[in-house]
C-alpha cells in the first residue's frame, strides 16, 4: 500500500504494538496529528508540557520494560523535552521521542522553531536520526526501537521535518520485521572462561557482598538473582536503582547502599573481600569516595555495557553480557561444581553483619509530636501492603521512600535516579496508571518538586488516572537545606518555600481530592481514605517535621565507613560519626 510520511508513522507504530503516544502538538507535527485523528488503536495522552510527556513516557516503559513514545513539535517544544530524555539516558530507560523539525530547505535558516535537535540531544541520548527521506521512515522507526529496547536500553530521538509527512506525498509502505545495524551488535552472552573465574573466585570468598543495580530489573532478570544470592547464601545489597530486584523483607537483603545506604550495608561493602556487581555502574552515590571505595574487595563486574566496565571502578574480573542469561550460567556452574561456599567464614561474616544492624541507622523519634516523613512513608507501605507503584520526585522524600517502602518486586519503584529530576514523580505516575489502571500508584513528592510538574494534574484528569500523591511538605527543598545544615554552617541560602500555596484549594481546583493531615495520629486515617476512592486523584498535603534529616548520610569526599548518623537513644554522642 501507498501512505504519506504522517501515515507511516502512525502505521509504524501501530506496527511496534504502541499502546500509549505522549505528547503536545505544534506546526511542525499538525501532519502527524491529523494521521491520528483518523485512528483509534494508538491512545493519544496530551499533556500539558513537554517535560511532563517524556516523564509520563518515562514511568510507563519503567513499570512494563516496554519503551514509552513521545511526540512533541520542533522548537520549544523539542527543548522541552531535553530534561526527560536525559534523565531517561542516564538511567537506561528505552524511549523513542519523536520531533517535528522544520521544513527540510528552511533546515539552518534559522526559521520559526527551529532548533538543532540532533546535536542539542547529541549528549544525552543512546542515538538519534533525522530523517531526510520519506522511503526511509518506516525503517528509521523499527531501527530506533531496536536501539532502544536491545543492549543496555535508552532514548532515541527521530527527528522528522515536516515536508517528510507531507499528506500529498505518498511512498510504498513496509514495515520491516527486522533491522541489521553494522556498527551496533550488542553482546548477549559472557564469556565462559570469565564466568568460570567469577564463580572460582566467588566460592572462594571469607566476606562476600552481592551488590546489583537498576541493569537485573531491565534485563528482567530477578528471579535469577534471587536464585543465585539464596543459593550461595551471600548477603545483598541494591542500588537506588535496584531497589525490588530481591525483596527487601528478605533476611540475606541488607538494605541500599550508597550515600543514604544502611549502615551494613555501606560497612559491609567496606570490609568485603570478594564483590560481584550485577548490572550496576559504581555511581558516584554509592561509591563515595573511589580512593577508599572497598578496599580489600576483589571485584567482579556483569553488564551489558562494556563502557560501564572500569570505567569509575578498576575491576578483576570483567563479563560483558545481558545480565540474565550471564547469572544463568553462573547459577549452573555453581551447582555442578564440587566445591562450596565457606559455612563457617560465612557463619562468622553474618554475625559481624548483625552487630552492624544492631545499631539500627535507620531510627527515628518515634513519640514526636510532630509528623516525621519516615512515619508517613511506613504508613504508605502498611496500608498498601507493598503493593503499590512508588513514583518519586528528588529529595530527602525520595531517600525517605527507598529507605522505607519494602519493594518486593522489581519494577515497583519509579524514581529519577542518575539525573535527578525534580518534577518528575507526578507525570510518571500518570504514565504508570495508564499502564496498570487496577494498582494503587503512589506518588511520594515534595512541595517543592511538585510545583515543577504541577499542571499535569489536569492530565490526570482527562484521561482518568487517580493516582494519589504524597506530599512530604516541610517547607523547604529538604536536601538542600540538609547540606547546608551539614556543609555550610546552617546558612539556608534561598533553600526556604516563602509562598507555598493551598495543595487542598489547588488539587480542588484541578478536578481532585485535596486532604491536609497534620497530626500523626490522623496519618494512616488519611492513607485509608485515600486509597479507598479507586476512581479519584487524592492530593495528601503532610505537614512534617521541617528539621528532619535523612540517616545515614555518607558526605562529599567521605567513604563507605565514615557514615554520619543520627544518633539512637542511649547510644554515646562519639558515634554519631561512625
Amino acid at each position: 500500500m501507498e501512505l504519506n510520511g504522517a501515515q507511516i508513522l502512525v502505521q509504524s507504530l501501530k506496527d511496534e504494538g504502541v499502546e500509549f503516544l505522549f505528547g503536545y502538538p505544534g506546526g511542525a507535527v499538525l501532519h502527524l496529528y491529523d494521521a491520528l485523528f483518523h485512528q483509534q488503536d494508538i491512545k493519544h495522552i496530551l499533556v500539558r508540557h513537554e517535560q511532563g510527556a517524556t516523564h509520563a513516557a518515562d514511568g510507563y516503559a519503567r513499570a512494563t520494560g516496554k519503551p514509552g513514545v513521545v511526540l512533541v513539535t520542533s522548537g520549544p517544544g523539542a527543548t522541552n523535552a531535553v530534561t526527560g530524555i536525559a534523565t531517561a539516558h542516564l538511567d537506561s530507560i528505552p524511549m523513542v521521542v519523536i520531533s517535528g523539525q522544520v521544513p527540510t530547505p528552511v533546515i539552518g535558516s534559522d526559521a520559526f522553531q527551529e532548533v538543532d535537535m540532533v546535536g542539542i540531544t547529541r549528549p544525552c541520548v543512546k542515538h538519534n536520526f533525522l530523517v531526510k527521506d520519506v522511503n526511509k521512515l518506516a525503517e528509521t522507526v523499527k531501527k530506533a526501537f531496536h536501539v532502544a529496547t536491545t543492549g543496555r536500553p535508552g532514548p532515541v530521538v527521530i527527528d522528522i521535518p515536516k515536508d517528510i509527512t507531507d499528506p500529498n506525498i505518498k511512498v510504498p509502505y513496509k514495515y520491516p520485521r527486522k533491522v541489521s545495524m553494522r556498527s551496533y551488535n550488542p553482546v548477549v552472552k559472557g564469556h565462559k572462561k570469565q564466568i568460570r573465574k567469577a564463580v572460582d573466585l566467588l566460592l572462594s570468598a571469607k566476606k562476600p557482598m552481592i551488590y546489583s543495580g537498576g541493569g537485573v530489573i531491565l534485563g528482567e532478570a530477578h528471579k535469577q538473582l534471587i536464585e543465585f544470592t539464596r543459593l550461595l547464601g551471600y548477603p545483598i545489597t541494591n542500588t537506588l536503582m535496584g531497589l525490588g530486584a530481591y525483596p527487601a523483607t528478605d533476611k540475606q537483603f541488607v538494605g541500599m547502599l550508597g550515600m543514604h545506604g544502611t549502615y551494613e550495608a555501606n560497612m559491609s561493602m567496606h570490609e568485603s573481600d570478594v564483590i560481584i556487581a550485577i548490572g550496576a555502574r559504581f555511581d558516584d552515590r554509592v561509591t563515595g569516595k573511589l580512593d577508599e571505595f572497598c578496599p580489600y574487595a576483589k571485584i567482579i563486574h556483569i553488564d551489558v555495557d562494556p563502557a560501564s566496565i572500569a570505567k569509575n571502578v578498576m575491576v578483576d574480573v570483567p563479563i560483558v553480557g545481558e545480565v540474565k542469561p550471564v547469572l544463568e550460567t553462573m547459577i549452573e556452574m555453581i551447582n555442578e561444581d564440587e566445591k562450596r561456599p565457606d559455612k563457617k567464614a560465612l557463619v562468622k561474616w553474618w554475625e559481624q553483619i548483625a552487630k552492624w544492624q544492631a545499631l539500627d541507622s535507620l531510627a527515628y523519634d518515634r513519640n514526636s509530636d510532630l509528623i516525621k516523613p519516615q512515619y508517613v512513608i511506613e504508613q504508605l507501605y502498611e496500608v498498601t501492603k507493598g503493593n503499590a507503584f512508588v513514583t518519586s520526585d528528588v529529595g530527602q522524600h525520595q531517600m525517605y521512600a527507598a529507605q522505607f517502602y519494602h519493594f518486593d518486586k522489581p519494577r515497583r519503584w519509579i524514581n529519577s535516579g542518575g539525573l535527578g529530576t525534580m518534577g518528575f514523580g507526578l507525570p510518571a505516575a500518570i504514565g504508570v496508571k495508564l499502564a496498570h489502571p487496577k494498582s494503587d500508584v503512589a506518588c511520594v513528592t515534595g512541595e517543592a518538586s511538585i510545583q515543577m510538574c504541577i499542571q499535569e494534574l489536569s492530565t490526570a484528569l482527562q484521561y482518568k488516572t487517580p493516582v494519589k500523591i504524597v506530599n512530604l511538605n516541610n517547607r523547604y527543598m529538604g536536601m538542600v537545606r540538609q547540606w547546608q545544615e551539614f556543609t555550610y554552617e546552617s546558612r539556608y541560602s534561598h533553600s526556604y518555600m516563602d509562598t507555598i500555596p493551598d495543595f487542598v484549594k489547588l488539587a480542588e481546583a484541578y478536578g481532585h481530592v485535596g486532604m491536609r493531615i497534620e497530626k500523626p495520629e490522623d496519618v494512616r486515617s488519611a492513607f485509608e481514605e485515600a486509597f479507598a476512592m479507586k476512581d479519584r486523584t487524592v492530593f495528601m498535603d503532610f505537614m512534617t517535621d521541617r528539621t528532619e534529616n535523612v540517616y545515614p548520610m555518607i558526605e562529599a569526599g567521605k567513604a563507605h565507613h565514615e557514615m554520619r548518623l543520627r544518633v539512637p537513644p542511649g547510644t554515646p554522642v562519639d558515634r554519631e560519626l561512625a
